[in-house]
């Protein structure tokens, strides 16, 4: 487990001067809510099971928040803020109950805002000297004391090293825009620093571009050239560029780009791309209007590759949503996954139906066999659950015995009682452990869904009722756990 050091925080003069440049740097404070800050923080949360987690800058004296996945302050007072101790120390931090710790048990965030739980990883960014200076905090607070899971905060960790290559991307998104609006002297610069400016763009994997409105043709710099797969050459027209782009993304860079033109402001965005040798990467563009005598003339912009900090979210997100035991999905992305279907059959009045299964026989192989017998019995429910002849329907894990599978193929709804018996049958599993053979079965509720399903619960309330009675008709009368 992390640790704060009982020390009090001594500010070197020289680091927090450095340090301070590097915030300032970056153009964040006082500035609105922005997309991918506030994603982090809603997986920041969810990873941790805290229901509010923050992203903070730290400047001289005050603690300002960028992103906060709950209402609350956006400025603190530095000195009282546990961020302050992350962001000196340098190291992820951790207080498992903020009364037990004596540096912070009378703080106001203890005494009046009810802080019990602190888990904070510092985020680094350059100095003017390049040296990475920690500027701020991705972290999560909860009001009641807790020990963190460790696979929790090494993914507190990860997030933060993604919060990070944001902050830079930022940084050099900043300096390259600046640098592609400047004028003839700053253009007299460039020529003498081209080679260290080219370097730069390959190790961010950023280029810059210039669209010019009249003639319709593009700039590159060298490094757009590589992001495309193209080898450096002649200008290509925009028509050319768009091509690059899947057909279902073209509309939405095209209808962008045109919109930003219109009403002469930068417009951002991030979208899928195939390179010239049939890649499927991942890029954002930024730009922002050259504008003459009151008229749009050009955009002038950043375009960066931004495939590995992609992947990495799209592996965090699927971490988030998939239930470890069991590889389907957990509670949280099955509650999605059903509003989403809901919406689905009101719109296209298309089949639903909802099934809930509670396993029977669990504890007492538990019990008897022990946990790791029905470890593997939740693992084999899980795949029994994602066979294909489930024709892609979702299956998760809700409780600890408990799972769901949302129907929508209508091959399934067609025959329900043939569906509920290849579930049955599929569910029997049988497990040995030194020569004590037991089997697994599962109760099966399943519910159509129609117009007096108001809401999620209301559904699943219409399936656990439907399994209750299947419950009973199975085991007697005995009591049993209640899924809704």
């Amino acid at each position: 487990m992390f640790r704060m050091t009982p020390a009090t925080p001594r500010y070197d003069r020289h680091a927090e001067t450095a340090r301070a440049a590097a915030l300032q740097a970056l153009a964040l404070l006082g500035t609105a809510p922005e997309r991918e800050f506030d994603a982090l923080v809603a997986l920041a949360a969810e990873l941790l099971g805290c229901s509010t987690a923050l992203l903070n800058l730290v400047d001289n004296d005050r603690l300002f928040v960028k992103a906060r996945t709950t209402p609350g302050a956006m400025t603190f007072d530095r000195a009282t803020a546990f961020c302050d101790r992350t962001v000196v120390d340098d190291c992820l931090t951790v207080i498992d109950d903020t009364l037990c710790d004596e540096r912070f048990r009378h703080s106001p965030l203890v005494t009046d805002v009810g802080v019990r739980f602190y888990a904070g990883a510092p985020l680094r960014v350059a100095d003017p000297d390049g040296v990475r200076r920690a500027v701020g905090t991705l972290c999560v607070v909860d009001t009641v004391p807790r020990t963190a899971d460790p696979r929790a905060l090494a993914a507190l960790a990860h997030l933060a090293t993604l919060a990070e290559a944001l902050l830079e991307a930022r940084r050099t998104a900043l300096k390259a825009i600046h640098i592609a609006t400047t004028g003839e002297e700053l253009v007299t610069r460039l020529g003498q620093q081209d080679q260290i400016f080219r370097q730069a763009e390959q190790i961010a994997e950023i280029g810059s571009w210039r669209l010019s409105i009249v003639e319709g043709t593009l700039d590159w710099s060298d490094n757009v050239y590589r992001i495309h797969g193209l080898p450096v050459g002649h200008k290509p027209r925009l028509r050319d560029a768009m091509r690059f782009y899947p057909e279902r993304s073209r509309a939405l860079v095209q209808t962008s780009l045109d919109d930003a033109i219109r009403r002469g402001r930068a417009f951002s965005i991030e979208t899928d791309f195939i390179t010239a040798d049939r890649r499927l990467r991942r890029v954002r563009a930024m730009a922002e209007p050259e504008i003459v005598d009151g008229r749009v003339v050009a955009m002038v912009g950043v375009f960066q590759d931004v495939t590995q900090r992609h992947a990495l979210e799209q592996q965090l997100r699927r971490s988030a949503d998939t239930d470890a035991l069991t590889g389907i999905a957990n509670r949280a992305a099955f509650d999605r996954e059903l509003e989403a279907a809901m919406e689905r059959a009101r719109q296209d009045r298309t089949p639903l139906h909802l099934v809930l299964i509670d396993l029977d026989g669990f504890k007492a192989i538990n019990d008897t066999l022990g946990h790791g017998a029905g470890d593997d019995v939740l693992r084999l429910t899980g795949s029994a659950l994602s066979e294909p002849w489930l024709m892609g329907s979702v299956a998760a894990r809700i409780g600890g015995d408990e799972f769901a599978v949302i129907v929508e193929h209508p091959a399934l709804a067609r025959d329900i009682t043939g569906l509920r018996t290849q579930l049955e049958d599929a569910l029997r599993i049988p497990i040995e452990v030194g020569g004590v053979t037991m089997s697994s079965a599962g109760s099966v509720g399943i519910a159509p869904f129609d117009d007096e399903c108001h809401s999620l619960r209301d559904f699943a309330r219409r399936a656990d009722t439907i399994l209750y009675t299947a419950k009973r008709a199975r085991v007697g009368t005995r009591n049993i756990r209640r899924v809704a």
